[in-house]
């Protein structure tokens, strides 16, 4: 999270926004080229937590062969898209390249960049994950990123050479696949890819496939069209101003993806192994300590959002408190879309669900194509609000009290989600009350901002939720899952 904060600063210092503009549009595009893609690993994922539990080593290994052979098909299909691609490629930028630059041979290596990933060993990844060893894959993460990193920064600030730069992203995505899937191997050495799966059981994994390519669709189009449309209409240097405050919540929100994600193999567990009722509780207290770090850090990042940003990018590539306003509402929206999106995912509700983030992807693109014009970036980020508020968390709602969770529940937890929401907003307008009051250089109101915005909000928490039984519930199941008594197991449960 830090050093991509150091690269932009970087880049910016020696290359200029259009290339921050230029990165950014090349992520967003080839992430809608990912589309191929599915969702084939999260029902890969899904189909081995039945096998792991049953220690049935043939299917795994069966699983694993169909997983390998899907990822080559679409890393072709990804490289054939991409090239046909190249013709209309012109038409998404809207200003001139920077000059030397050549659009079609950094496209090239971008998408390069891309079908490696599939092609390179990624289903051994999913034996790190079926079994809740997604921090073995963080571990290689961390290690190769950071020298990537380090790499890049050397690259830019000596030779300025974004050739030279898109070329070390690419050796590092090969040395990272490569590396995972030797610790896979290392630790299951018993699965390898060999063995055929019956009939209806590939059926089975190619519906779930089918039904979770619209979630694919929905998260690719709030991901990238936003940037795409920004790009096309406004040109790359507004693009890379939306972008840096855009990656803060981006920052924000992989430590949000890193809880949830720890949360999802074990969720998924006990929604096969226990009652409606008893995971109806464990919904309500992840909810409330999500929801609390969810408002807490809105609140920090209301507060803090300009201060920050004068220090990393200057006062000439600020954007106006209007728009903190809306990215800190959108970041909110985000992350409770996210939560609900977890026991969504950990339920395997593919089927169901998948008409809600087509319909919402539609939605935003709509509003994005009929509002940039007259609203600017204002339109593009509250289309993305409009559409997780009004179309997706209520469709979500409706889809788990339909089929995880008890349907007579369904109220009750609205009321819950309501009342977390409006703590969130009181917390929010209490901090920015109480920074207000003080005048302080940048520096200064960096840090004060920083101990109020944190101060105030816990504070309207425990007001509001510090007598509720189900805080103290949440609180002692933490404790028993982080001090285990001596010669037990610690609960699957997160």
């Amino acid at each position: 999270m830090l050093f991509p904060f150091v690269i932009r600063s970087v880049m910016l210092h020696y290359l200029g926004t259009q290339y921050l503009g230029l990165n950014g549009l090349f992520k967003s595009l080839l992430m809608f080229l990912n589309l191929a893609e599915l969702g084939v690993g999260s029902a890969m994922v899904f189909s081995m937590y039945k096998p792991i539990a049953e220690d049935d080593t043939p299917a795994i290994c069966a699983l694993l062969r169909l997983y390998r052979t899907l990822y080559r098909i679409i890393g072709l299909a990804i490289a054939a898209v991409g090239l046909l691609i190249i013709p209309v490629l012109h038409i998404l930028i809207r200003d001139d390249l920077p000059a030397g630059m050549n659009l079609y041979v950094l496209y090239l290596m971008n998408l390069g960049n891309t079908v490696l990933t599939y092609w390179l060993f990624a289903y051994k990844g999913s034996l790190l994950q079926a079994h809740q060893r997604r921090d073995m894959i963080s571990k290689v993460s961390i290690a190769v990123r950071l020298t990537e990193y380090i790499l890049k920064i050397l690259i830019l600030v000596f030779t300025r050479n974004y050739y030279l730069f898109l070329a070390v992203q690419l050796l590092c995505q090969i040395v990272t696949n490569v590396l995972t899937a030797v610790c896979a191997s290392k630790m299951y050495p018993q699965y390898v890819p060999v063995g055929k799966l019956p009939k209806e059981k590939t059926r089975d994994i190619f519906r779930r496939v089918r039904d979770l390519f619209t979630s694919k669709l929905s998260a690719t189009v709030f991901d990238s069209a936003d940037t795409l449309v920004i790009s096309a209409f406004m040109g790359l240097s507004a693009l890379a101003l939306y972008q840096n405050y855009y990656f803060i919540i981006t920052a924000l929100r992989m430590m949000l993806v890193i809880i949830l994600n720890a949360c999802m193999a074990g969720v998924g567990n006990k929604l096969v192994m226990e009652s409606k009722e008893s995971n109806y509780r464990d919904l309500e207290k992840i909810s409330l300590l999500f929801c609390w770090l969810l408002g807490v850090s809105s609140s920090m990042l209301l507060c803090l959002y300009q201060p920050f940003m004068q220090i990393w990018m200057g006062e000439d590539n600020m954007l106006a408190i209007g728009f903190v306003f809306c990215f800190v509402v959108y970041y909110y929206s985000m992350g409770a879309n996210k939560l609900l999106n977890m026991f969504k995912d950990s339920a395997g509700i593919w089927k169901m669900d998948r008409w809600r983030p087509l319909t919402a992807a539609l939605v935003n693109l709509g509003l994005n194509l009929a509002t940039v014009q007259w609203l600017g970036l204002y339109g593009v980020l509250l289309s993305s609000v409009v559409s997780i508020v009004l179309v997706q968390i209520p469709w979500l709602f409706r889809n788990l009290f339909l089929e995880v969770f008890p349907r007579a529940n369904r109220g009750r937890f609205v009321r819950l989600f309501c009342g977390l929401t409006a703590v969130a907003l009181i917390s929010c307008a209490a901090s920015w009350f109480v920074c207000g009051l003080f005048s302080l250089n940048v520096w200064g109101s960096l840090i004060l901002n920083a101990v109020m915005s944190f101060t105030v909000p816990n504070l309207c928490y425990f007001v509001f939720f510090g007598r509720n039984p189900l805080l103290r519930d949440s609180l002692a199941q933490i404790k028993r899952s982080i001090l285990p008594k001596s010669g037990t197991k610690i609960d699957s449960m997160p």
